[in-house]
């Protein structure tokens, strides 16, 4: 009878332990990333995260992986058949979290691969291959690959469609030509804001419709190999034949739905590395991204929604992800925000920043920044803007990450050409939670976060939650109301210097 009991007792305590474990949440297939055998999938933490040690993977209610990281990449499946997946969390303790939402999803059947040697392609990085890879592109069936086998491949723009997967293969280039003639037509764009008209990009997909509409639906550009392009001479080329505005990225997405960038090392860009415009559900994962030149993003969101971006790396010469919306009168007339960015899990060894705007005159909302390591970069995190844009920049929430510096900038010096919008932009509802800023350099505040001076501009509703900042840290507050700093301190447990200017409920 004392056995029973016992187990009883034991089973009960399991019981209530287990039922106190929260599960994770908000189970999602990423948009895009379904093939014929693979999905990626991403989650969120519970509110109450502190013990947990890994989830588990499970499908058709079968154990069988683990994660460390709130993603988590199927592979091996069989084309053209049903799956369900859900996700628990398991504690330092041992005790398990009841299961996630499940997630139930088809893989596509498999298709056709059509190798561009097959179409006259030559990677020797000399041929120039454009004319043969389009016409892979243009033949390739629905739900076929185009594939870039190993090899240097030369080509000047090509242009992709839908339903279809462009992947380089380990050891494969697709190696963009340095001369401009190759990246003619002129084609509809917007760069920094406005809409104009630029060179293509070595990789396009799409046409610009400011009204709506998807021109490119159900793509991936995939593998283990490499789009490089010719870089900032090739950019300074562009420049010199038609305007520093003329310039083309090296990836360009318009008016698309559901892209899928995945695995790729993608570098050397002629300023833009990746860009996408008016699109929804795009999932960029897994890639390594460098560049040097002038003007060389990582990836920039532009009036875009739902967009997933995790386990990537960023080496840029300028904002690792710049989230954008237009500029000025015509970014707010046309007024397409961008929305529901989720960057997780990404590492920013070099740049300007992690960054939002400074074209932002559609308005940006709902971005989340999550379990992300930042390297010496110019701004660290930045909100950036000026009293001209109009706009928003709403619902930011930056937890579990390591950076250097936390800035929202009203009056950046630059780009800043063009007459107003007819309202002054709002800053508003931002979270900055379990923030090691311990690395930050001390010779500027290391938080330093402005609103607008005009009547009813000033940034708003903004709580920094348990941060921890180098000894001597200054913190620096303008024109801001109802922002709130709960254990907020040093290394060693004491107050930051406050520099509080022109600011309405303020607790430090």
């Amino acid at each position: 009878m004392m056995k029973i009991i016992a187990f009883l007792t034991s089973f009960v305590l399991t019981f209530q332990a287990s039922a106190a474990v929260q599960k994770p949440v908000n189970l999602t297939l990423a948009p895009g990333t379904v093939r014929s055998t693979g999905a990626s999938f991403i989650w969120d933490k519970p509110e109450q995260y502190d013990d947990i040690k890994t989830y588990h993977l499970f499908l058709n209610s079968k154990e069988i992986a683990t994660s460390d990281k709130c993603n988590f990449r199927l592979t091996e499946l069989k084309p053209a058949t049903s799956y369900s997946f859900y996700v628990k969390a398991e504690t330092n303790t041992g005790i398990f979290s009841e299961a996630s939402n499940a997630v139930s999803f088809s893989t596509r059947a498999e298709g056709a691969v059509l190798n561009i040697e097959d179409f006259g392609a030559i990677g020797d990085n000399k041929t120039l291959n454009t004319k043969a890879i389009q016409k892979a592109i243009d033949q390739c069936p629905v739900g076929g690959t185009v594939l870039v086998p190993a090899g240097t491949f030369l080509s000047g723009a090509i242009f992709l469609k839908s339903n279809m997967t462009l992947r380089i293969a380990e050891g494969g280039v697709l190696q963009g030509s340095g001369n401009v003639a190759d990246y003619l037509p002129m084609i509809d764009n917007r760069f920094e804001g406005w809409e104009m008209k630029t060179y293509a990009s070595l990789v396009n997909a799409g046409v610009m419709n400011h009204k709506g509409g998807f021109s490119v639906e159900n793509l991936s550009i995939i593998g283990k190999g490499t789009i490089r392009g010719a870089g900032g001479a090739l950019g300074a080329a562009m420049r010199k034949e038609s305007g520093i505005r003329s310039r083309g990225r090296l990836i360009l997405l318009m008016n698309c739905k559901n892209v899928d960038l995945q695995g790729l090392h993608i570098e050397n860009p002629p300023c833009w590395t990746i860009h996408y415009l008016y699109c929804q559900g795009v999932t960029l994962h897994d890639l390594m991204i460098h560049s040097t030149a002038p003007n060389g993003d990582g990836i920039d969101p532009d009036s875009s929604v739902d967009s997933y971006i995790f386990n990537c790396s960023f080496s840029t010469g300028d904002d690792c992800i710049a989230i954008k919306s237009g500029k000025n009168p015509e970014g707010y007339e046309i007024g397409r925000p961008t929305k529901g960015v989720r960057i997780t899990e990404c590492n920013f060894i070099k740049g300007h920043g992690i960054s939002i705007g400074s074209e932002m005159s559609g308005g940006v909302s709902d971005v989340v920044v999550r379990d992300c390591q930042a390297g010496p970069l110019l701004h660290g995190f930045q909100i950036k803007a000026t009293k001209q844009r109009g706009g928003y920049v709403r619902n930011v929430r930056v937890m579990d990450c390591q950076l250097q510096k936390i800035t929202v900038y009203s009056s950046v010096n630059y780009n800043n050409d063009g007459k107003a919008a007819p309202v002054v932009p709002v800053f508003e509802n931002y979270l900055f939670k379990n923030i090691d800023l311990t690395t930050a350099p001390v010779n500027k505040p290391v938080i330093d976060i402005n609103g607008f001076a005009e009547d009813g501009h000033a940034l708003k509703n903004v709580r920094f939650e348990n941060v921890r900042l180098p000894e001597k840290a200054e913190i620096s507050v303008t024109d801001g109301k109802n922002i709130r700093f709960e254990n907020v301190k040093t290394v060693s447990g004491k107050k930051a210097i406050y520099k509080i200017t022109d600011c309405e409920r303020i607790e430090y």
